[in-house]
């Protein structure tokens, strides 16, 4: 209604205008077209020798515009004059004048020439202004008289294309009204391909939804897995807890059941300090301890650390690493992305097996791998290692002991410090864990 009330008031000005307009033109168009009428007329009469002649051919009332010939005293000579019409207005050369007499209007013009022995001759144009204001009549009827016409089509049509303009808007109103009924982020709005911006934002919604029900889903399988990780160790320190406390147990007893409950806490305390660490991280909370760290004696540190549990099962360490790569970073979580790599290698490892651990420096990028020769890891699975909680199924899974963050913690600490880590994998023969951080040079 808005649009129709807005629109109808355009046109009405906009015919207005051009009405206006037309009326000056037709004004202008019609005194022009007297004045070379009269002007025209003038070279139809001549002077030879004491008399007028006048050319048999002049018509003396064209086009609705009456001439009239008078001598230089105004004395009527020929011509034809309107009925009613008393020629009162005095004689002006070359000016359109104006006169009203009765309930007409009328315009005037006056042409002159003189002849040597007769003197000044004028001819005058008369003609009503009616035969111009029918003229604008004729335009003013049939516009007011279709101007419903076009309103109402301008109307329809406008309601008829607003309506399909604003039906995607509805779309996403119904979907958003659905998600919220049915508490189901899965609901996409889909408004297919468009370029205009109701369907970016349309497409924008969906994208959104998209990271809500992906970033609902973590938290959900996070909260499900942090209390399923969580339940075993509080059963078994309920467990020992109150078999102590129910039997009469002997201080041996005592001790192994306190052993027991120490274990299991420690192990609480461990993965609730790494879900903290997870959780800073995701509020980039987590902040850097930056510092210049010499990489090859860190890892030289952690690989001789390592040794001493890969013995245990036969596994030798090899390291391979150029002297001095320097990084900028955060040394103790750097340490500790590589003892979980590397303890990760011992864990799934062969016994009699090797583990392979390699630095170097390419074009200010310190790029190195750590290898075993364990068990390896199933092409379906690789993509999936660095999701939190997740575990392999099969023989990796059944051979144990963490909880499955150390490798999503590890991509974090990399690529906190710039860097970039992938994995590579075939079953039964082994795992690579490739890595990359930026090198800066120590300063002397």
């Amino acid at each position: 209604m808005w649009f129709s009330a807005i629109l109808f008031v355009i046109v009405v000005l906009v015919m207005a205008l051009l009405l206006v307009v037309s009326n000056r033109q037709i004004i202008a168009t019609a005194r022009l077209h007297m004045e070379q009428l009269v002007n025209d007329s003038m070279e139809k009469i001549e002077h030879l020798e004491g008399t007028l002649n006048i050319e048999s051919d002049l018509d003396y009332f064209q086009d609705g515009i009456y001439l009239s010939i008078y001598d230089e005293e105004a004395r009527f000579l020929y011509g034809r004059i309107p009925h009613n019409f008393e020629n009162i207005i005095g004689l002006r050369q070359g000016l359109v004048q104006e006169a009203e007499q009765g309930d007409k209007k009328w315009f005037i013009y006056d042409g002159m020439m003189t002849f040597d022995e007769f003197g000044e001759v004028w001819i005058r144009g008369i003609m009503p202004q009616t035969e111009v204001t029918s003229a604008i009549s004729y335009m003013v009827k049939p516009a007011f008289f279709v101007l419903p016409f076009i309103v109402l089509l301008a109307a329809t049509t406008g309601y008829l294309l607003t309506k399909r303009a604003f039906s995607p808007i509805k779309q996403i109103g119904e979907t958003a009204k659905k998600i919220s009924i049915e508490n189901d982020l899965s609901k996409r709005i889909n408004l297919g391909a468009g370029n205009d911006e109701i369907y970016q934002l349309a497409d924008t919604f969906d994208i959104m939804l998209a990271r809500l029900e992906e970033a609902f889903e973590k938290e959900k399988q996070f909260t499900s897995d942090a209390s399923h990780e969580l339940r075993t160790p509080i059963s078994v320190i309920i467990s020992e807890c109150e078999y102590a406390i129910e039997n009469d147990s002997s201080k041996e007893e005592l001790r192994d059941s306190l052993a027991v409950v120490l274990t299991h806490s420690r192990k609480m305390a461990g993965l609730i300090s790494q879900l903290l660490m997870l959780a800073r991280t995701d509020q980039n909370k987590q902040q850097l301890d930056l510092e210049q760290v010499n990489l090859s004696e860190l890892v030289e540190m952690v690989v001789e650390e390592q040794q001493l549990i890969a013995t245990k099962k036969n596994i030798q360490i090899e390291l391979q690493a150029e002297l001095k790569l320097y990084i900028e970073g955060d040394e103790t979580l750097l340490m500790r992305a590589f003892i979980n790599l590397i303890s990760n290698a011992i864990k799934y490892g062969k016994e009699h097996g090797c583990i392979l651990v390699e630095m170097t420096k390419e074009e200010e990028q310190i790029k190195g791998y750590i290898k075993d020769d364990g068990i390896g890891i199933a092409k379906a699975h690789l993509d999936k290692v660095w999701n939190r909680f997740y575990q392999v199924d099969g023989s990796r899974s059944s051979k144990r002991e963490g909880i499955g963050l150390g490798l999503a913690m590890v991509k974090w600490i990399i690529e906190a410090h710039g860097g970039t880590i992938t994995v590579e994998s075939i079953l039964d023969e082994g795992t690579t864990f490739y890595f990359t951080l930026p090198e800066k040079i120590k300063e002397h």
